[in-house]
């Protein structure tokens, strides 16, 4: 008899463990749910510090949205930029189609060139008749003149910030220097570099101010929703005394307010992230009548649109959680 009451004691101490589990986690929920539902409470008690924090955290996170919308779109369009940018070297009108393959040759031989295309004296005439077809006195200009076309070599180059093997090769190879055009000099894409190297500075400079605004209204975040946490501990003192005379929890009494935090993060991210979307979508017209090239950046950030408002809600919910535990340590004396 005793060999059966063994088995019989394990399971009944067994039951019990789980059962006391069970009521332990069920009370962790509602105690769980008590604190959510008394700081989104908290969040509608006090209207004016309401819409303050939120407003604040709003603009923190807008600014963090435009700065990566702005870096992304800038460093898109020196790339679409670079890819258009080609150099142009000139031969000698009376170069044969030998001669210039033998040029042509000497130049798809560098590293530093991707792909090297030709044009012939006659293809440059026409190409210019269609061009200015509508305007007599260019085209008058042009039967009158004594002087042909040259060959025209159209090049693009791994690197648009490095033509140092192009300009060697201008100058020293003779093959090259032979056929080169005396009235026309290699054109290396002066201009057009110099507006690659301005917008990448732009979005460096981009960039920087992003993170400097960013920081500056996320610290102004953290100090209004620490005061607002601040204001909201004192409005509750007698409250919070009194569930203190009860035996309540640190925690309980503390997660009202990290709740309360939370939820301004969350509003103020769907607000900003809305914002953005909207800025994004009015100004890609216009961005795109000057060839700034945002529809790439608001193609991506349309398809991850769930991701990217997760990860606005997460950046405002660690900025509320942050402020609320400064602010309850602070003057929260439990």
């Amino acid at each position: 008899m005793a060999k059966q009451q063994k088995p019989s004691k394990a399971a009944a101490k067994q039951s019990s463990k789980s059962l006391r589990q069970q009521k332990r986690h069920r009370r962790q929920w509602i105690t769980f749910w008590r604190m959510c539902r008394y700081g989104v409470n908290n969040f509608t008690r006090n209207a004016w510090l309401t819409i303050a924090a939120t407003a604040v955290m709003t603009i923190t996170l807008f600014v963090i949205f435009v700065s990566f919308a702005a870096q992304n779109v800038l460093l898109d369009t020196v790339a679409q930029l670079r890819d258009k940018v080609q150099i142009s070297l000139y031969l000698d009108t009376d170069t044969t189609e030998d001669e210039v393959d033998a040029v042509v040759a000497e130049v798809r031989g560098l590293s530093s060139v991707m792909n090297v295309s030709v044009r012939s004296p006659d293809q440059a005439r026409d190409a210019f008749i269609d061009e200015y077809k509508d305007d007599d006195a260019a085209l008058e200009a042009v039967t009158e003149a004594t002087n042909q076309f040259p060959w025209t070599l159209t090049i693009k180059v791994v690197d648009i910030n490095d033509t140092s093997q192009l300009a060697a090769l201008v100058e020293d190879n003779d093959t090259v220097k032979e056929h080169l055009d005396p009235d026309r000099e290699a054109s290396f894409a002066g201009t057009r570099r110099e507006a690659i190297e301005t917008i990448a500075g732009a979005a460096k400079f981009a960039q920087q101010v992003g993170i400097i605004l960013s920081v500056v209204f996320v610290a102004v975040s953290m100090l209004i929703i620490f005061n607002t946490i601040r204001m909201a501990i004192f409005n509750r003192r007698e409250e919070i005394q009194m569930m203190k005379l009860i035996g309540a929890e640190r925690s309980f009494i503390r997660g009202p307010f990290l709740v309360e935090a939370v939820v301004y993060g969350f509003f103020a991210a769907l607000i900003a992230t809305g914002l953005g979307f909207g800025l994004l979508v009015l100004a890609a017209p216009a961005l795109q009548a000057q060839d700034i090239a945002v529809q790439g950046t608001l193609n991506l950030m349309t398809f991850y649109a769930g991701f990217v408002l997760l990860g606005m809600i997460l950046i405002g919910a660690i900025i509320g959680i942050i402020s609320s535990s400064l602010a309850t340590r602070r003057y929260l004396r439990l």
